[in-house]
């Protein structure tokens, strides 16, 4: 299993030039059963990364790009009348897929972006009253540029805290930005990946990821990182529940890719950030990300946890 994740990193790295923390993120993502949110400007990678995800997964791939008039039915698909049948058939959507990309997700109306809620916790959709359970595994990773205004409709809390992690792919460096104009000349294009590991590998990893030790101590350290954000006076609503679990199979997952069976308190100071910091709706104009490093800093690990 572990040759497969590195074959998953090599692939996304083929395209994705020195950003291997916003690949491992998505990794952890991926691993935990949860889903990834990519914010950031124009132009730095979001739609690259997802797409090249999706290719190197032997899965079936959608895309939506999201857009005003987009309908729900557009993503959960509807029921049309078959004259020859005489009867209704349900059409299926873009969310019946291993890997959903949701590109610009925030310009969909708040009517559309809530057909995600169901699909992307219960891993279902509900049309005209009868469930439907969409394949295994299943993948939401979507994309938002949070600095333009125009045009767009901000995700409310419920949907940001259906996704497991949220991060920034960031500029590239120079040397960066130059190997990238040198892929370009040799014609290294997403187009050209090749699957590199199997729905059955995903789900087998997925199952191995869950099976990673985390102790009483371990998660006493994880609530209080967690409950100090529902008492915090920067913060004007906390973590739910839901982020605390999502903690601790982000915190597994990031154990798994270090070849670990069991979580320490570094893993959660790692991914705790990007976990945590898009569930929090802050006061008086602060950042989230900043917020959450005081807090990681005011947590005291016991000398117990310590020692494990």
């Amino acid at each position: 299993m572990r040759d497969k994740i590195v074959a998953l990193t090599d692939n996304l790295s083929r395209t994705i030039v020195g950003k291997e923390k916003p690949i491992r993120l998505v990794i952890v993502a991926l691993l935990s059963g949860g889903h990834a949110l990519l914010e950031d400007v124009p132009g730095v990678g979001k739609t690259l990364l997802a797409k090249s995800l999706a290719r190197s997964i032997h899965g079936r791939f959608q895309r939506v790009q999201c857009t005003p008039d987009l309908l729900p039915t557009d993503v959960t698909g509807t029921n049309i009348w078959n004259p020859n049948s005489r009867e209704f058939e349900f059409l299926p959507g873009p969310v019946f897929a291993n890997v959903l990309l949701a590109d610009e997700i925030n310009r969909a109306t708040p009517r559309t972006q809530s057909a995600l809620l169901e699909v992307m916790e219960e891993k279902q959709v509900t049309v005209d009253g009868q469930a439907r359970r969409v394949p295994k595994p299943f993948f939401v990773i979507a994309t938002q540029n949070p600095v333009e205004s125009q045009g767009t409709f901000p995700l409310p809390e419920a949907q940001m805290d259906r996704f497991t992690i949220s991060l920034s792919m960031g500029y590239p460096s120079e040397t960066e930005e130059l190997q990238m104009l040198q892929n370009q000349l040799q014609q290294v294009r997403v187009e050209e990946l090749k699957p590199c590991i199997s729905l059955e590998d995903v789900e087998e990893l997925q199952r191995l990821t869950s099976l990673v030790k985390v102790t009483p101590s371990l998660q006493q350290y994880m609530l209080g990182i967690v409950r100090a954000t529902r008492t915090d006076d920067d913060i004007s609503l906390g973590v739910s529940p839901r982020g605390t679990a999502a903690l601790q199979r982000a915190t597994q997952a990031v154990a798994f890719l270090e070849e670990r069976d069991y979580a320490t308190p570094d893993d959660v100071k790692f991914i705790a950030p990007y976990v945590l910091s898009h569930r929090l709706i802050v006061a008086n104009g602060r950042q989230p990300h900043a917020i959450m490093e005081r807090l990681l800093r005011s947590q005291v690990v016991e000398p117990e946890l310590m020692a494990a």
